[in-house]
């Protein structure tokens, strides 16, 4: 799920990644905005709505993305964008103006 916030100075905008998960799980968020890397950006419990969240900020652009779910990649199916990849399944888009 996809949350949008304020511009911040630089231009880029404030985007909340949310992912509903058992509490015991272990989430991460890939996408082309961080090379693919399934391990540098960690999403966190939220004990108030427990679903697992980051706020990242976002330049103007397109971007593909996936949650990495107790090591399965798997597209967010809140977001009805998504985008064929090289590996034969699909990942989610957000296209930021």
């Amino acid at each position: 799920m996809l949350s949008f916030g304020n511009r911040n100075s630089e231009g880029a905008i404030e985007i909340t990644f949310s992912f509903n998960a058992t509490v015991d799980s272990e989430v991460f968020l890939a996408g082309s905005f961080n090379d693919w890397d399934s391990t540098n950006t960690p999403m966190l419990l939220n004990k108030e709505n427990n679903n697992y969240e980051i706020v990242m900020y976002l330049k103007p652009g397109y971007y593909e993305y996936k949650f990495i779910v107790n090591g399965n990649w798997i597209l967010d199916e809140t977001n009805p964008n998504f985008a064929a990849n090289d590996f034969g399944t699909l990942n989610s888009v957000i296209n930021i103006d």
